[in-house]
């Protein structure tokens, strides 16, 4: 059986690679020709624990290629983005959606194309099924690996398989079989399309309750991890650490989905997504509050220490950091200076690609990701005015949301 996984991202690439190691022909297709390019050099294109390992065991089975065409397949898995439109709060699946044109260009009949990328409720039966030409089988089994971990939850999570014809969505189930550990459910589509966003606008609201119990504490003199360590030692509380803002691509944005499909039934999910929104403007207001106090007023003396949206990641998309610069509509704070080990190139001005050099540049080092990297390098750091907002540290001179 022959299978093309189409997009070589985050999800994607892990996920052909997966599929080669478990005896499957598998083909890996991306547009970014020069993606192609270095992974037909042996090079892995974005950091993450165990990839390197899983590439090289991939390249040894000889099962997989990396091509730019698409090509004749039993099965097409299609892992390409979904962003959404940030003023109306919808799904843009046009990437999907193109996609899917190219699959239907040279497929033959009988052919499964299965949807891993994340999408709203229905929208597999509003906007792909009616560019079906040809009998094609329609699937979604969304993706569930987050980054940092991925190897580990692609071998061991459970994974759902939305199929409207049962026979087709248990013999998808069985090719995912060879890949996890986990359970594999087969479900309807629609329904396979809500859990995946519903998983994650759970994990938001509980970010949000925490941000703003983060707020209300710091305006009245409160320590809200205290707080929350009190809290969650009851034995149906799981209170999670507030932080300066929710990155990537899955908890930033696919909540949105159902507040733009469902703007008047999503009070408490679209109201949970503004407060988490809201957490950089309101680290850069704490940053403005820190230096008054401490007598400083040039913000070329700050540093963002980490530009990814999470720990030990290469991953920046959605991240804080990025939010609060994007943020800034006065430009008070434009001189800010930034620095992330993991981010190797210039993405935005003022970055530093140096650690020593970073912190000699600065006063007042705001910790926005807490890579074991500083973790480790406290003694450098010591004699800065720190604002933690991932209460990594504590001591005098060092601040908290």
């Amino acid at each position: 059986m022959k299978v093309s996984v189409v997009g070589l991202g985050y999800i994607g690439l892990p996920t052909s690679l997966t599929m080669a190691c478990a005896g499957l022909e598998v083909v890996g297709i991306d547009y970014n020709k020069e993606l192609v390019k270095s992974l037909n050099e042996g090079k892995v294109t974005f950091e993450e624990k165990g990839l390197r390992e899983l590439f090289d065991e991939a390249i040894k089975t000889k099962n997989i290629k990396f091509v730019s065409e698409y090509q004749k397949s039993d099965i097409y898995i299609v892992s390409v983005p979904t962003p959404y439109d940030k003023f109306s709060k919808k799904i843009d699946c046009s990437y999907v959606v193109n996609a899917i044109k190219e699959v239907l260009k040279i497929c033959d009949d009988e052919t499964i194309v299965v949807i891993e990328s994340t999408v709203s409720p229905g929208t597999i039966e509003k906007e792909i099924k009616p560019l079906i030409n040809k009998k094609v089988y329609l699937a979604h089994a969304p993706e569930r690996i987050i980054p940092g971990n991925m190897m580990y939850e692609l071998k061991h999570n459970s994974r759902t398989i939305g199929a409207d014809n049962k026979e087709i969505g248990e013999k998808i189930a069985n090719i995912y079989r060879k890949t996890t550990d986990g359970e594999v459910i087969v479900t309807d589509i629609k329904t396979a399309e809500m859990t995946k966003v519903v998983e994650n606008t759970f994990r938001a609201v509980n970010i949000a309750l925490s941000n703003e119990l983060a707020k209300i504490c710091s305006h009245d003199n409160m320590d809200v991890y205290e707080i929350i360590k009190i809290c969650n030692m009851h034995p149906r509380v799981n209170l999670l650490n507030p932080g300066p803002g929710v990155g990537g691509h899955c908890i930033s944005v696919d909540p949105w989905f159902l507040v733009g499909d469902y703007p008047m039934l999503t009070k408490v999910i679209g109201a949970a997504m503004k407060v988490n929104d809201s957490m950089p403007s309101f680290v850069l207001k704490r940053i403005s509050k820190i230096m008054e106090e401490n007598g400083l007023s040039d913000y070329k003396r700050v540093g963002l220490y980490g530009l990814t949206y999470k720990e030990n990641v290469d991953d920046f998309r959605e991240s804080p950091t990025l939010q609060l610069l994007e943020s800034q509509k006065d430009h008070l704070a434009e001189g800010l200076k930034v620095y992330d080990p993991y981010i190797k190139k210039d993405v935005i001005k003022n970055q530093y690609h140096d650690l020593d050099e970073f912190l000699n540049s600065v006063d007042l080092v705001v910790i926005m990701v807490k890579h074991d990297e500083i973790k480790n390098n406290w003694d450098k750091i010591k004699n800065k005015i720190i604002f933690d907002t991932q209460n990594i540290f504590n001591g005098e001179k060092i601040y908290h949301l």
